[in-house]
């Protein structure tokens, strides 16, 4: 038998010994978009956290599923997962069963009986403008998108700087994904009509990349000319070439605490939903100095 398993190739089939069985010991995961970088280490936690209790994750993303009928969620009910964790900002169509173990990781926007594990954005924003004003900078700015987070991190932004004696905020806000390609719309866009502007905060590295290329492009220095800050401390961010000042939003932690929650949910379904903030910390790199 072993030897004719062995010429075989045979491997078992893990949907199969979930269906004869009665846990299948696999978590959903949907993601917002795999080009972002945020979600490396926030599924580095996850793993942490289920690894030990032998979950398996399946990754969905939503933006390469774009245009298909099927939601992730269908695919996932499929295949018998226990729990079902959304990376960002859930949508309202995913039509989660009320019976599932849901966790939010990283979004703010709550559906009912979902527990949130997400970092304190509206903490890092104000982090950020602490961090310019620090330099001297007063007149800075803001690039960001829709989203919830970006949201949030342009409130604690604006209300520190604005509790800044002879500081001023300008801010570009555009509708939409908070892409590389937004961020170099919205600096432009913003320089345009604030020309004086010597320190920008990017809802995330994502939009500071952008930034840091449209500036490029106009011939200005960072950050002999203009400081910039992101959002999330991606890996790309902590490259030698890049170097970019960052706020870490501790998404391994993000993970881990998503994935602890979510393993007390699937114990116990009947838990009270909980919101938990991890509190963000300043990376400072070589795109900020002095005014």
């Amino acid at each position: 038998m072993l030897t004719a398993i062995q010429e075989l190739d045979y491997r078992p089939s893990t949907a199969a010994v979930s269906l004869a069985g009665t846990r299948s010991r696999t978590v959903g995961v949907v993601l917002d978009d795999f080009r972002n970088q945020w979600f490396v280490d926030l599924l580095t936690g996850l793993r942490e956290a289920l690894q030990d209790q032998g979950h398996r994750l399946v990754v969905a993303d939503r933006f390469l599923n774009t245009g298909l009928d099927a939601s992730p969620v269908e695919g996932f009910l499929s295949m018998r997962v226990e729990g079902i964790v959304i990376a960002g900002e859930p949508d309202t169509d995913l039509a989660i069963p009320a019976s599932m173990p849901v966790v939010i990781a990283g979004g703010r926007v709550s559906i009912p009986r979902a527990d949130t594990v997400a970092n304190d954005d509206r903490a890092g924003g104000g982090m950020a403008a602490e961090h310019l004003l620090a330099l001297g900078h007063t007149r800075l700015g803001f690039v960001g998108a829709s989203s919830a987070a970006s949201k949030e991190r342009r409130a604690g932004f604006e209300a520190t700087v604005a509790a800044s004696a002879g500081a001023s905020p300008a801010v570009v806000v555009l509708p939409g994904e908070p892409t590389e390609e937004a961020g170099s719309r919205a600096l432009g866009a913003l320089l345009d009509e604030h020309p004086d502007v010597t320190a920008v905060f990017a809802a995330n590295d994502v939009m500071a990349l952008g930034a840091l290329s449209e500036l490029a492009e106009r011939g200005l220095r960072v950050p002999e000319d203009v400081s910039v800050i992101g959002y999330d401390d991606t890996p790309v961010a902590a490259t030698r070439y890049v170097g970019l000042t960052s706020i870490d939003d501790r998404s391994v932690e993000i993970g881990r605490g998503a994935g602890e929650r979510l393993l007390a949910r699937i114990a116990d379904p009947g838990l009270a939903a909980t919101e938990s903030l991890v509190e963000p910390r300043l990376v400072a790199r070589r795109t900020t100095a002095p005014r």
